[in-house]
């Protein structure tokens, strides 16, 4: 029992005091985080505030100008996104990064096909696409299907999917913006979503502006503004009036 409060409390990430410019313009200064095993960990902040700055160096898509990145306990540097992920961090962008025109077994497999003697393996591929949405909860009428006719949360569905089960299961993953532009009952299939990669063990970082969403799922949250932590709280002991302060820079 002791072991396992031991890792409950020892960060599975740790970004410290991190620097990062764009010329003369400071877009972190000196911004920390700490992201636990099993946690969902809101990183709020508005506009220019520094978080997508702060999500690209944790995905290997920028390095920093100064500060240290340690994962579980050891000190790394993530020179790309497939470094990144390599080492177990996955990152789904609102866009979502996938092909419209490509149906869902292309999309979930793009890049990591299933071959067997140098045959592509298409109908394990499709096979394993039904077991993917089947432990997503996920309903598309045919994985056939050309992705841009799916609805928005099915879409998520597809990009977690691809994140989660294909090419190994993540340690954490990074979610921008999951529910932009999605109605009640799509986003909360995203929101179900997130309570599940939770479940598996796997740690979430969310970027979101709807307050709402982050106190429905996140354990925890942490507010940048201008480049900056100003801020940290459990869900649990604040509210988002005291939050929507915190990114203001108005005291309560």
């Amino acid at each position: 029992m002791e072991g396992l409060l031991m890792k409950k409390n020892t960060p599975l990430l740790e970004v410290k005091n991190i620097v990062k410019r764009f010329g003369g313009v400071y877009a972190l200064r000196g911004a920390s985080l700490k992201l636990f095993p099993q946690e969902v960990l809101a990183l709020l902040g508005d506009n220019g505030a520094g978080k997508s700055t702060m999500i690209k160096i944790i995905s290997g898509y920028l390095q920093p100008d100064e500060g240290e990145i340690f994962f579980e306990g050891k000190k790394v540097v993530f020179s790309s996104p497939a470094h990144a992920r390599s080492m177990g961090i996955e990152t789904v962008y609102q866009d979502l990064a996938l092909f419209g025109v490509l149906d869902v077994t292309t999309n979930l497999f793009m890049g990591r096909e299933r071959h067997r003697l140098g045959v592509l393996q298409k109908k394990a591929m499709e096979k394993e696409t039904l077991s993917i949405l089947n432990k997503l909860k996920t309903t598309i009428k045919s994985i056939h299907q050309k992705v841009k006719f799916l609805s928005g949360g099915q879409q998520h569905a597809v990009a977690i999917g691809r994140s989660v089960y294909v090419g190994g299961t993540p340690k954490v993953i990074i979610m921008d913006e999951p529910t932009a532009g999605l109605g009640v009952e799509e986003s909360q299939k995203v929101l179900e979503l997130i309570k599940q990669l939770k479940e598996k063990d796997i740690s979430v970082i969310l970027i979101s502006h709807n307050l709402e969403h982050v106190f429905c799922v996140a354990d925890r949250i942490v507010v940048l503004r201008s480049g900056e932590v100003v801020g940290e709280r459990l869900v649990s002991e604040t509210n988002q009036s005291e939050v929507v302060h915190m990114m203001m820079g108005v005291n309560c």
